[in-house]
């Protein structure tokens, strides 16, 4: 290459700005050309039966990077052929190698999330048994998310070393002098507190993505775990931002952390003259007949006496608290029409005993005088 750009030089003798623009123009060419072929190979690689998914995220995550790496690596590979001051192409080399830099470290952090799509597509988070894959997805998002600070921190620190008089700086950045006064610093600043958080909260998890909770009340699902803080989702599709930290320091319910199975109830109030033992076996049938029933529990019960009903409890279970809750609710509005239609007296009355007046007659009176 160098050969023949010098050839080119001594045959057309052209103006050295003509001759540096025209350098840039072919470092753009080339890559442009090595970003098409590469992206031509992985359309190929498809068409050829590979994996369209894993096509699909490299063009989605390193199009960008790669298109302004590529450029930026031919025209630095370029440079010494650029007719310009000694001074001036020392500035540019400079320049380069921190646009180098800054977007490898680009490139790696999309590359993250390249292996971040091909280990989601190898589980199945839609199964309504996926403890084991949302336990994976945590700990991979985490693991994403550390990594790509450590990327980024790297990259300070060699950006750092371009320059002589902060070599020194960056030198320790590195070298992990520089890391461990900026973990000081940001442990006075509960970052670190943060962070050591998010390490146990990936690692023990005490909740994983799209775990079933309640928190502060609401009742939602866990839609996102970053360093920092944890996004819940709640059922009216409102988002509930709480600090990582919450989830270690506060009680909250997880009703899926260790199955997404589960227990519910129903009540009834009726009054003291309703045949149980028909509500039992209209309640059981219901039950029964249901699709949302997976099988476990159904049962009915008197489960107290007040002063003027009788509470009756109906126990059933469910794959996951979406089935749980129509099946209740499928189990409410069935009762009331099996009482409505069968039993209409069974529903709660109250009852009023008034003791009889002394010298009360009961055939009533009508108005006295005269008209």
């Amino acid at each position: 290459m160098h050969d023949l750009l010098q050839e080119l030089w001594q045959r057309w003798h052209p103006a050295p700005w003509l001759w540096n623009l025209s350098l840039v123009a072919m470092a753009l060419l080339l890559g442009g050309i090595v970003s098409a072929l590469l992206w031509l190979a992985a359309r190929w690689q498809r068409n050829e039966g590979g994996s369209f998914m894993l096509v699909r995220s490299l063009v989605r995550h390193l199009r960008a990077p790669v298109n302004l790496f590529l450029p930026l690596f031919a025209l630095n590979l370029l440079l010494q052929e650029m007719r310009v001051s000694r001074a001036l192409r020392a500035n540019i080399a400079h320049a380069l190698e921190i646009a180098l830099i800054m977007t490898f470290a680009w490139l790696l952090i999309r590359f993250l999330h390249v292996l971040q799509d091909l280990t989601r597509a190898r589980i199945n988070i839609q199964r309504s048994d996926n403890l084991r894959q949302r336990r994976i997805l945590t700990q991979l998002l985490y693991i994403r998310r550390v990594a790509s600070s450590v990327i980024v921190l790297l990259a300070i620190g060699g950006i750092l070393l371009t320059f002589g008089t902060l070599r020194k700086l960056g030198t320790g950045l590195l070298t992990g002098v520089g890391i461990g006064g900026i973990i000081v610093g940001i442990a006075a600043q509960r970052s670190l507190a943060n962070l050591l958080a998010g390490f146990q909260i990936a690692f023990t998890q005490p909740v994983r993505i799209d775990d079933e909770v309640v928190v502060e009340g609401q009742f939602g699902r866990i839609e996102e775990i970053t360093l920092t803080y944890v996004v819940v989702r709640v059922w009216d599709e409102r988002r509930l931002v709480l600090p990582i930290t919450y989830f270690l320091e506060k009680p909250f319910e997880n009703w899926t952390r260790t199955t997404a199975q589960l227990l519910g109830t129903v009540f009834f109030y009726t009054d003291y003259s309703v045949p149980v033992e028909a509500v039992r076996t209209e309640f059981l049938r219901i039950v029964h007949d249901s699709p949302l029933w997976d099988g476990r529990a159904a049962g009915l019960i008197v489960s107290d006496l007040k002063p003027d009903v009788m509470e009756l409890r109906g126990l059933l279970s469910a794959a996951n608290s979406a089935a749980l809750y129509d099946l209740r609710c499928i189990a409410r509005e069935a009762i009331m029409k099996f009482l409505s239609e069968n039993h209409p007296d069974a529903f709660p009355r109250r009852r009023i005993d008034l003791p009889a007046i002394p010298g009360a007659t009961d055939t009533p009176r009508g108005p006295q005088g005269t008209t």
